[in-house]
């Protein structure tokens, strides 16, 4: 029986170390409590389906742990699914294929949250998967798997085979059986390792995933010594999903993650980009900066802190912004870091952003501002009541000041004299900006300085166009940045910051 294919989403989806523009903690989306705890039991399923151990230890029979249940009991239907989800399984399946959806989007949905993405496992082959679409491609060496592209979305889909190569089937399972099980113990987290089938409408946990979600635990399936430094990336991943979440971590995942921080320096740039993307273009900046600072991580990653409560009211997972907003608001921070402004320099800062450049105009309004600011952030300085022309001044010096700040966030020179100033952390001068985040970045506030530009178009109304945002486009990036600014700067509820 094919799935539905009618739409239908469920979309419900404490560091303070000084009093900051950026790094305000006076709305926390998650419990910080909640995010950074940690809680009693061992960690890690032995690879070995007959039993369950932690460092050696034998203990219960894994086997008699292993659950299959009803998806109708968390209230999860098929129109919860992306349609071009449902149109790549339901093809796979009319071949005689088994599917299954896998990893974090069945956790999502357990959990009532509208996945990033979906995941679909398969016992076709990859060949195969390539003959039923018209258009997909293998992407990937060591793990491939297919893009199969159905409209303007890509479905990835993964094959049993890539994973379980000249596995025997042993302990008397099934074959299908054993494959479900070991492709769920090739997996990081506990609550990643759940497998959705929903033809049957059944879930099946291998790993103890249901009752970590039940108990917002973020625990990794080996002995979390042994996963993290199998797969170091599995750090990051850990801390976004927690954060994402407002999980906490088991207590040996915990006591790893903080022992192998320093082992995240040996990813790749692209990877470090991909990764911070997630944390800070999704909706849950705040937290994972805390939880990055936490356990020894910020200070290798982002030097520079700074805090995004105000980005995370607007962004969620599916909702995102084009990595080039979080940047430029890294990049600004450091300006004022460096030299605190009047607010009302920053106000009129963010209009010429706003505007396309357009000084006078920006003057105009900033000097028309009646709501009071925040006067405890250190990045702000006191007002001194500036003359048309020493405020323009300002205004193109603080926009010198950012640009000046982004080249240094590309110069690894500089990163490294930064990380001087943490004796303790290892030594570090990673930069995984690249050059074409930077010059996208740069075209954000270039208009500050080189005056209105002539192709400029005002935008019509103050909704967000997500798609836009998305993709990076310039306006509306500009729109975002400017209505942060000033939801940080002059908040509505001043009163009660």
């Amino acid at each position: 029986m094919p799935i539905g294919l009618g739409l239908g989403y469920s979309c419900h989806p404490h560091l303070r170390l000084n009093s900051s523009l950026i790094r305000r903690v006076s709305t926390v989306r998650f419990s910080c409590a909640a995010a950074i705890e940690t809680v009693d039991g061992p960690d890690g399923f032995s690879r070995d389906p007959g039993t369950y151990n932690e460092g050696g230890v034998e203990g219960r029979k894994l086997v008699s742990e292993w659950k299959k249940l009803s998806s109708k009991e968390f209230g999860i239907t098929n129109s919860m699914i992306a349609k071009s989800t449902r149109v790549v399984m339901n093809g796979l399946k009319r071949k005689g294929f088994d599917v299954y959806l896998v990893g974090g989007c069945v956790r999502d949905l357990v959990l009532k949250r509208t996945p990033k993405d979906f995941d679909v496992l398969t016992t076709a082959e990859l060949k195969e998967v390539m003959k039923a679409f018209s258009w997909c491609e293998i992407v990937g060496k060591r793990f491939p798997i297919c893009h199969v592209h159905i409209g303007d979305d890509v479905v990835e889909v993964s094959s049993f085979s890539t994973s379980a190569r000249n596995r025997p089937v042993d302990h008397g399972l099934t074959f299908h059986q054993h494959n479900r099980w070991r492709n769920c113990m090739q997996r990081d987290l506990t609550i990643n390792g759940l497998m959705f089938d929903p033809y049957a409408n059944t879930i099946y946990d291998y790993v103890g995933g249901i009752e970590d979600v039940k108990k917002a635990k973020v625990r990794t399936i080996l002995p979390a010594s042994f996963s993290l430094v199998e797969d170091c990336a599995r750090i990051l991943r850990a801390i976004r999903i927690a954060a994402r979440l407002g999980f906490g971590f088991s207590r040996e995942t915990a006591r790893a993650i903080k022992h192998l921080a320093h082992s995240v320096l040996l990813l790749d740039t692209g990877r470090h980009l991909m990764e911070m993307n997630y944390m800070l273009a999704y909706g849950s900046a705040e937290p994972s900066l805390r939880l990055l600072w936490r356990f020894g991580l910020l200070e290798l990653l982002l030097p520079i802190q700074s805090l995004f409560s105000n980005l995370d009211k607007l962004l969620a997972p599916d909702r995102p912004c084009h990595s080039s907003l979080w940047v430029a608001i890294l990049a600004f921070h450091m300006a004022l870091l460096d030299r605190p402004r009047d607010p009302i320099v920053v106000a009129a800062f963010s209009l010429a952003v706003h505007n396309g450049g357009d000084m006078e105009e920006a003057i105009s309004i900033a000097r028309k501002i009646s709501k009071p600011h925040v006067t405890s952030y250190n990045e702000l300085s006191e007002t001194k009541n500036l003359e048309d022309r020493a405020l323009k001044k300002e205004v193109l010096e603080l926009g010198l000041s950012v640009k000046k700040a982004l080249s240094n966030m590309t110069d690894t020179y500089y990163v490294s004299r930064t990380m001087s100033s943490y004796p303790k952390a290892p030594y570090s001068d990673l930069v995984f900006i690249s050059l074409h985040l930077y010059l996208k970045a740069l075209k954000i506030f270039e208009c500050v300085n080189q005056g209105k530009e002539a192709t400029f178009v005002p935008k019509q109304g103050g909704n967000i166009n997500y798609e836009l945002l998305a993709i990076g486009s310039v306006q509306e990036v500009r729109h975002v940045f400017a209505r942060i600014v000033f939801d940080t700067v002059f908040p509505l509820d001043l009163g009660q910051t």
